[in-house]
């Protein structure tokens, strides 16, 4: 027996690390299954984020080479205007996502058509609502520290592009409606149809017949229109797999109650979309700004470019979330939170590398001027610590609005960037004379703030609570009157 002892130590010590071997080998396989998942839903979705932001940082880079006015003008319509009225409808249009997603993970398909119908109704009525700051945006620019020349190019700029403001109140719906469903691939082909025809016609338009800003207007309003049309063909052809059952009165159903829910997402988004495009703002009050608005407006360029990878890492990750949790699988939707945060954190520093290994090259896509290029090569330093930030960020709200947090994201939004962050930046900026440099740095300081708290949250999160009331709102909403 004495004999026997160690040899039962040793197989028991054996079978405990054979035991730990098959347990990474299955956490690495689920990683790879779930990878595979999040990237058939991120893939194509980075893919339309990235084309359909490109249509006006195209529309941007065109007007960069015809001159410095033009490429402010588009810069702070594009920023300011243009990026108050995303934020707002993208924002509202995200109410879709909590509420698609859970639905459909909860196999209620036919309420999803009712509920992008209710959203439009919101939206385009908000558009209403959003017209006098697109009418009045020179008065407005001004007021918060723009130049009288730039305000008025910018102004009237922002007065063409109102057919934009009414595509993407019908664009961000549509979007949340397909995304839910995972017709993901469809966004992504119609999407890089019209980023082709756009790119021709930009150069036609604005370079090539002397357009200018007239012309950068009529391509990008089209090209959001021809996304629109494009995507309601499919829905309507299709009927998309029962999702689409024609138009409804149920639209204008419980209207008061789904306002509340797309004022949450809104607040939310639009206290972090308005906090970098704040950062254009308050760099127009500086001392000769013509040239650091540029350069600032470059890098904000780049950096929008970067935000749509993490923006179709959100879609993903929302999908993912709310489809697991309407279906009562909160396991999986915790499991696909640290996949997809690993894997987001990862393609950030890539970026953030490529951006300092580039960052002599870069600025001389967007302009002429040696002035504005050195600038933004001063500024690539923040530009890449911003990009590795906003790799994880936007992926953490993604989880907020999959599992239904929008409003406690919004007091955390508040307090890190307009009590922190927005403060410190002015500070150091204007008190202490650092400039666009000390602007963008007391910034950065409110993004890590709000990271850090995130990832708190999302750690501390009771994920079979949140699958019980994902179940509490799918039948408040009326999925439970939908047969299956």
């Amino acid at each position: 027996m004495a004999l026997e002892s160690p040899l039962l130590t040793s197989t028991n010590h054996s079978n405990g690390v054979e035991g730990g071997g098959k347990e990474a080998k299955s956490t690495v396989k689920e990683f790879g299954t779930e990878s595979k998942r999040l990237w058939k839903l991120a893939g194509p979705a980075i893919f339309t984020a990235i084309s359909q932001y490109s249509l006006g940082a195209l529309t941007q880079t065109f007007a960069g080479l015809v001159s410095e006015i033009d490429l402010a003008a588009v810069s702070v319509e594009n920023s300011v205007i243009a990026g108050l009225a995303f934020g707002v409808m993208l924002g509202m249009g995200s109410a879709l996502e909590t509420l698609c997603g859970q639905a459909y993970g909860a196999g209620q398909i036919r309420m999803l058509g009712v509920y992008m119908q209710r959203s439009w109704v919101i939206l385009l009525t908000t558009a209403c609502l959003l017209v006098p700051i697109y009418v009045w945006s020179p008065p407005i620019l001004e007021l918060i520290g723009e130049t009288t020349e730039i305000s008025e190019a910018a102004g009237k700029f922002a007065v063409w592009m109102l057919p934009q403001l009414f595509a993407y109140a019908l664009n961000f719906p549509i979007q949340k409606f397909l995304q839910a469903q995972r017709k993901v691939m469809v966004m992504a082909w119609i999407s890089a149809i019209v980023l082709v025809l756009h790119a021709v016609f930009s150069w036609l338009f604005i370079l090539k017949l002397g357009y200018g800003l007239v012309g950068a207007a009529i391509t990008l309003n089209t090209s959001w229109w021809l996304i629109i049309i494009g995507q309601l063909l499919y829905i309507f052809i299709t009927k998309s797999d029962g999702a689409w059952a024609g138009f409804s009165w149920l639209a204008f159903a419980d209207l008061w109650g789904f306002v509340k829910l797309s004022l949450a997402s809104a607040v939310m988004l639009c206290l972090e979309f308005w906090y970098l495009m704040i950062l254009v703002v308050i760099t127009g009050r500086l001392p000769n700004p013509l040239i650091p608005v540029d350069a600032i407006s470059i890098c904000m360029n780049i950096q929008g470019w970067d935000a749509m990878i993490a923006l179709g890492f959100n879609a993903a990750i929302s999908v993912r979330v709310s489809n697991e949790l309407g279906a009562g699988n909160a396991k999986a939707a915790r499991f696909a939170v640290w996949v997809v945060s690993i894997t987001s954190v990862t393609i950030g520093v890539v970026c953030m590398a490529v951006v300092f290994a580039t960052r002599d090259v870069f600025p001389y896509l967007f302009t002429t001027s040696d002035a504005v290029a050195a600038e933004t090569t001063k500024l690539a330093i923040l530009l890449g610590i911003t990009v590795l930030l906003n790799s994880l960020q936007p992926v953490l709200s993604g989880v907020a609005v999959g599992a239904g947090w929008q409003w406690i994201v919004a007091y955390i939004n508040i307090g890190c960037y307009y009590i922190v962050g927005l403060p410190a930046g002015i500070l150091l900026g204007f008190t202490f004379g650092f400039g666009v440099v000390g602007i963008w740095s007391g910034m950065i300081g409110g993004i890590c703030l709000q990271t850090i708290i995130l990832i708190v949250l999302t750690s501390v999160t009771n994920w079979n609570r949140e699958a019980e009331e994902a179940e509490t709102r799918v039948k408040k909403w009326g999925g439970s009157a939908v047969e299956h």
